[in-house]
């Protein structure tokens, strides 16, 4: 192998080394938001449910079903392409009950794009 054959494979070598670097900075980043809709950890597992649920592009009817046989009662919204909620569930480590008002956001089609959750006020813990 003569020297410039060496140095491009080397090059190439240092290249491809940084670029899958690259990628495992990259991807924890990408990956740790995964189906997170909240930053809120008393919130998880009910984000964790709804991901599961209702994926994004259900409909609209699908995610009414959905809140209606769970007992999620629907609450008023202004915007006819959202639909809010309030979603109870008993937290499987702390034992405790937490509230999430959820808004569903939907696209013109009636389909899913996203939802958010925060904590309902009458869920928080007194300090």
């Amino acid at each position: 192998m003569n020297l410039l054959q060496h140095r491009t494979a080397t090059s190439m070598t240092i290249s491809a080394r940084c670029a899958v670097l690259g990628l495992l900075l990259i991807l924890p980043l990408v990956g740790c938001r995964g189906g997170r809709h909240t930053h809120n950890s008393r919130l998880r597992e009910i984000d964790e449910m709804l991901d599961t649920r209702l994926p994004e592009g259900s409909t609209k009817s699908r995610v009414v079903i959905y809140l209606s046989s769970q007992g999620f009662p629907l609450q008023p919204s202004k915007d006819p392409r959202e639909l809010v909620a309030l979603v109870h569930h008993v937290d499987t480590e702390t034992l405790k009950p937490v509230t999430a008002l959820v808004t569903f956001h939907f696209d013109a089609a009636d389909k899913l794009k996203s939802y958010n959750l925060v904590e309902a006020p009458d869920s928080i813990p007194p300090p």
